[in-house]
């Protein structure tokens, strides 16, 4: 059976079409379709044409995920399967870009990405999964949704805080961390400083949360304000922005709620069996996960959400352990929140934690650290189907053996030792005599040039 490969690149209302054969030749040269039910019909009359012309053939299709664009056109050729012997499968964009360079593709139009997508299915048919159907595509763009309106509401809420600035100075220090309600219900009744001086602490007391003294105490303050805008158009502006936030608040804790209620996945309920995992972290992380089939190891994951640690070392040039924070950054901010969350409330994350910090960890890096453990730990959920249960890890850590007090054999150099006669530079030479320090003739590299260390302190520009 032969067997041929179609690559599609999907763009706003078109998309650009090639087929290979299995030798990377070009046997359809290309050809654009508009995303219309006509374009559709005419890729069908296509590939049915070109099936009975190659009557023992298979198909095999790939698309590009372009954020959506590409949806369409995935769904029509999921349709040809049974009548035109073709499977269809999404691909990773960053794994064909990765390949078309390394054919030293430098140009980049639609057409050369077609038939890079084709010659992808080629060159990588391990890593293309025609089976795999994504059913949580509608929980997706409904989370997004949501996301959106945390952002919007942020990005008021930043707009709001510095028109307070001038208008009511005095209650800057509530809007440290998550700004209250009964702040926002406190503007939009008294949008300005003079007009919360005139107030009655009564009057004042009736908003939810805010007590008479609590009351008194914000008139006070008012009275006292350094304000300096008090006319009607700051205020009438404090009294829209905080009606558009007051707003985005009651819509995202609805949608929050009906999304946890029409979720249905059976793996969320088992990831908010990890204290710190609440519903809609779990729906966050599942949605990206999509299916832990998906991984065949936890560090797969790690490398998925971007947490895994990375170290570059290349002959005299050293770095230094850093999280890699490669791929979308979405993934990495769930773990986040998720990270701090559990800090919080589990003794599990807390202990290690306070175990990073006493090594020497930062403590940005010690958050790092957890995501990445927790991120572990949730890979064993999923793949044991099994809730969390700490004596799990604890038992793997007393797995471990202790380390032994022993001189370990570079593995690399198994085959020759280390000859001193070698003609390495001279920071290679202090590495392999394991003196990493650098002696006082050093060049001190500043900008950029290297400069030779002064010999003589009281004349830098006399040589001895």
């Amino acid at each position: 059976m032969e067997r041929f490969y179609l690559g599609v690149d999907a763009s706003k209302g078109y998309a650009d079409f090639t087929i290979l054969d299995s030798n990377e030749q070009t046997v359809m040269a290309n050809f654009q379709l508009d995303d219309t039910p006509a374009g559709h019909e005419q890729l069908y009359k296509l590939l049915g044409a070109f099936s009975k012309e190659h009557s023992d053939c298979r198909l095999y299709a790939g698309i590009e995920s372009t954020g959506g664009y590409e949806n369409n056109w995935f769904h029509c050729l999921l349709g040809f399967r049974d009548p035109l012997n073709l499977k269809a499968a999404r691909l990773n964009p960053c794994g064909v870009s990765n390949n078309s360079k390394a054919g030293l593709k430098r140009m980049g139009t639609d057409k050369i990405s077609a038939h890079g997508v084709a010659q992808y299915l080629i060159d990588h048919p391990e890593k293309v999964n025609y089976t795999y159907q994504d059913q949580t595509a509608g929980l997706r763009k409904r989370y997004k949704v949501i996301n959106m309106l945390i952002k919007q509401k942020g990005q008021l809420l930043n707009h709001l805080e510095s028109m307070l600035y001038a208008a009511h100075p005095q209650l800057m220090i509530y809007f440290s961390n998550d700004t209250p309600k009964w702040i926002l219900a406190l503007l939009k009744k008294y949008p300005s400083a003079v007009r919360l001086a005139r107030a009655k602490a009564k009057s004042v007391a009736q908003i939810p949360f805010i007590t008479k003294a609590r009351a008194e105490e914000l008139i006070a303050d008012a009275k006292k304000s350094v304000a300096s805008c008090c006319d009607p158009d700051t205020e009438e502006a404090i009294k829209l922005t905080v009606g558009h936030i007051q707003h985005l608040q009651k819509t995202e804790e609805t949608q929050k709620k009906k999304l946890a209620t029409d979720c249905s996945l059976p793996e969320v309920e088992l990831l908010k069996s990890f204290k710190g995992i609440s519903d809609y972290s779990a729906i966050g992380l599942m949605l990206e996960i999509q299916n832990i089939s998906r991984f065949v190891s936890a560090k797969k994951l790690a490398a998925f959400f971007g947490v895994h640690p990375m170290y570059k070392e290349s002959g005299d040039k050293t770095g230094r352990m850093r999280m890699s924070k490669m791929g979308r950054k979405e993934p990495r901010r769930i773990l986040y929140m998720v990270a701090l969350s559990a800090i919080g409330c589990n003794p599990l994350i807390r202990d290690f934690y306070e175990k990073q910090l006493e090594k020497g960890m930062v403590k940005m890096a010690a958050v790092g650290a957890c995501m990445h453990k927790i991120l572990r730990i949730v890979y064993g959920m999923l793949v044991n189907n099994s809730p969390f249960d700490p004596r799990i890890d604890e038992a793997n850590q007393q797995k471990r053996k202790p380390a032994k007090n022993k001189i370990k054999k570079d593995r690399n150099r198994r085959y020759q030792e280390i000859d001193p006669k070698a003609p390495v530079s001279r920071r290679q030479g202090l590495k392999r005599r394991g003196n990493g320090s650098q002696s006082q003739s050093d060049g001190v590299t500043k900008c950029g040039i290297t400069a030779p260390v002064s010999t003589n302190d009281s004349n830098p520009n006399t040589t001895g």
